[in-house]
Order: C-alpha cells, then sequence, then structure tokens
C-alpha cells in the first residue's frame, strides 16, 4: 500500500491529474483478503493470482514485462544487491540506471 501512496500525478488528459491506478496485477505472494479489501475501498480492481490454483492464470503475460526490467537493473551490481545504507541513495541509483536502459534502448534504434 505504501508503493501505491507514492505514485506521482499524471497529467495527460483535461481535469484533475490521475494518482492511482486503473488495475494492480500481483503474484502469489500477495494472495491476502486484507489486501483485496484495501484495493476495492480505494476503487482500484485487482489481478491478484490465487494460491490453491494452478500455474497459467495468464498474468505471465503482464508480470513479464516488470520481470524483464527487474532484470535489466540487476545487471548493475550495486542494484542488485541493496548494499547501500540511506534509501535516497539507492532510489538515486535506480534512477540512474532506469536512465541507463532507456538512453541503451533509444540509442540501438
Amino acid at each position: 500500500m505504501p508503493l501505491l501512496d507514492r505514485i506521482p500525478a499524471v497529467a495527460g488528459r483535461i481535469g484533475r491529474p490521475r494518482r492511482r491506478p486503473d488495475v494492480v496485477y500481483a503474484d502469489r505472494g500477495y494472495d491476502h483478503d486484507k489486501y483485496r479489501r484495501l484495493l476495492r475501498e480505494r476503487g482500484i480492481r485487482h489481478r491478484i493470482a490465487r494460491r490453491s490454483t494452478a500455474h497459467g492464470s495468464g498474468l505471465g503475460r503482464t508480470r513479464w514485462v516488470v520481470e524483464r526490467t527487474f532484470a535489466w537493473l540487476h545487471h548493475y551490481k550495486r542494484l542488485a544487491a541493496c548494499y547501500e545504507r540511506r534509501a535516497d541513495l539507492h532510489e538515486a541509483l535506480l534512477a540512474l540506471g532506469c536512465c541507463l536502459i532507456c538512453w541503451r534502448h533509444l540509442r540501438s534504434l
């Protein structure tokens, strides 16, 4: 829930900027009624995989984008294992890693 609270305002359409997503996708680690209830109270739809069901729910196609991005960030060894004691330094290195990934992707186009 703190992650959802830190989403910045996203402008683009006429009116008040959006501060919450339409849908939240999550894996089996978040399969609890507490999370479903909190998301429902905020007016956010959820797609959370159930623990007792077989794999192949279709969430992998969507979550693959997130996992691939984590793999790109883990090429930078300081981000793979959190060596920084201060959260602001880790967040700065994370932003720098994201900038380098975007720059390399745009350079290859």
